[in-house]
């Protein structure tokens, strides 16, 4: 095992690659009597990169809050590692092993590279405040085997040159990767992306689609992707899901989902 796989190795080895990691099934997620998601089931396989997509309003961002226990459904379950649940808070999912980013990047502006990246193996830290506060014993040696583990992912993000720097003073699109930074360093399962190239130029969105495609591949990361640009899509996703007015429309492989006339119609703006 490398550097890099050491960095980001997964706890869930125990689940075959291509067996089911994650469903949703049937679930409703109502505001007041606006529904935002209704009725809707699909699953995420382990290994695999897994597509939610849809036209502005459609449900997307719900849906990925209601996997990490942001949102709680008034209907449905989400089963992950085969454990059912309908109500779960996010520090609960991030323990189980289910990592996010988010729509606007969501980090300590103040604070460096290293320690936003830092703050995503808080979850990892075994000793006690004390302990780390004193810095001595087991909890210096925790602290630099943390330490180590965000330099690995420094590397590999291809950071280390703003690795000091303030993350509010950095450009959008290296915001953005300092947050996949933050969100590997909890060695997810299951990553959510909330459109990763929001906000990019075109040679950005390579980068991060050749950081996300390296994350899937290289050590196993199951994904799901919320992204709206189809080119990017077709090339990352396995699978694709097409939400609608909250409502899946269409389910299946990129080919087959981008010749779905649901799909093209909702894309157009086509009345329902």
């Amino acid at each position: 095992m490398n550097a890099h796989d050491s960095a980001l190795h997964t706890s869930g080895d125990v689940l075959a690659a291509g067996s089911e990691l994650l469903r949703v099934d049937n679930v409703t997620l109502r505001f007041g009597g606006v529904t935002a998601i209704e009725d809707v089931s699909f699953d995420i396989l382990k290994g695999e990169v897994r597509a939610i997509i849809g036209p502005n309003g459609a449900g997307k961002t719900s849906m990925l809050n209601v996997i990490n226990g942001f949102y709680h459904p008034q209907e449905g379950t989400i089963a992950f590692r085969g454990e059912k649940r309908s109500k779960m808070k996010p520090y609960e999912a991030a323990a189980s092993g289910i990592a996010r980013t988010f729509q606007n990047v969501a980090l300590f502006h103040g604070m460096s590279t290293l320690d936003n990246i830092m703050s995503g193996r808080s979850l990892k830290m075994r000793q006690s405040f004390l302990a780390q506060m004193f810095y001595y014993g087991p909890a210096r040696d925790e602290e630099i085997e943390h330490r180590r583990r965000v330099e690995e992912i420094i590397d590999f993000l291809e950071i280390a040159h703003i690795r000091r720097q303030p993350v509010g003073k950095l450009p959008y699109g290296l915001q953005k990767r300092v947050e996949l930074g933050r969100a590997l360093a909890l060695e997810p399962d299951l990553l959510l992306l909330d459109e990763p190239m929001a906000g990019m130029n075109l040679e950005e969105k390579e980068d991060m689609s050749r950081f996300i495609i390296d994350v899937n591949q290289q050590f196993g990361t199951t994904i799901a992707l919320i992204e709206h640009d189809m080119g990017v899509v077709m090339d990352l996703a396995d699978r694709v899901v097409v939400l609608d007015y909250g409502k899946k429309i269409a389910d299946g492989m990129p080919e087959e989902v981008q010749s779905n006339q649901d799909v093209i119609d909702a894309y157009l703006g086509v009345p329902h």
